[in-house]
């Protein structure tokens, strides 16, 4: 499974990267507002700090105007995905920009019927929100499941990537099911290699080799 982070942070970004943790970044309009800077000079900052697909996201509703902002943001570096809006405009945009040859994450999928479409259209990746719904109380890792079983019905290439993950157990449930990607906040990320059996192991371990009175180097 390849992990993506969700955040326009370039610092972040640059920390797990240095772990070998990621392999991609995921934006959102949000999440710019959050960083507080030009969203270009962002979007470029992160393409440098890390070589996986970065995706950056239209805010045009319009399907020629979301090409001509995707093609744009296209421009900015080679690893850039442009995101569209799973809306029947956002799928228009996704296959005549997938048709150009640009990578396309199609974004807030909330259906099965929505990310087989996505996959019609040539998204390279699909985005399944799984904690919105489980914020309405419907089961949003069984949508990834359906996702799953749909496209290895077809031989749909589109990777399923799972959005909106809010924990690490999130990410070991998509694991399981065969999700391609979980993107996920930093937090969560850095979260998934935390155990206390871990630390307090660790800890046993430090204060034997202390006892010892003896030094590696």
């Amino acid at each position: 499974m390849k992990f993506f982070a969700d955040t326009a942070d370039v610092d972040e970004i640059r920390s797990l990267g240095e772990a070998g943790m990621i392999d991609g970044v995921t934006t959102n309009p949000s999440l710019i507002k959050k960083a507080g800077r030009d969203f270009r000079d962002i979007i470029a900052d992160i393409c440098e700090a890390t070589p996986g697909p970065v995706s950056a996201e239209v805010t045009a509703l319009e399907a020629d105007a979301m090409i001509k902002e995707g093609r744009s943001l296209a421009e900015l570096a080679g690893n850039v995905t442009v995101k569209l809006p799973l809306t029947m405009d956002g799928l228009k945009a996704c296959r005549r920009l997938a048709d150009d040859g640009i990578k396309v994450n199609v974004t807030l999928c909330f259906s099965a019927n929505q990310a087989l479409l996505a996959a019609k259209a040539g998204a390279r990746f699909i985005s399944p929100f799984i904690g919105r719904l489980d914020d309405i109380h419907i089961d949003g890792v069984a949508l990834i499941q359906e996702i799953r079983t749909i496209y290895d019905n077809y031989g749909f290439e589109t990777e399923i990537l799972a959005a909106s993950i809010r924990s690490a157990n999130h990410i070991k449930d998509c694991a399981l099911i065969g999700a391609d990607v979980a993107t996920a906040p930093p937090a969560v990320l850095w979260s998934l290699a935390k155990h206390p059996l871990t630390d307090k192991g660790l800890d046993a371990f430090l204060k034997d080799w202390a006892a010892t009175g003896q030094s590696i180097l």
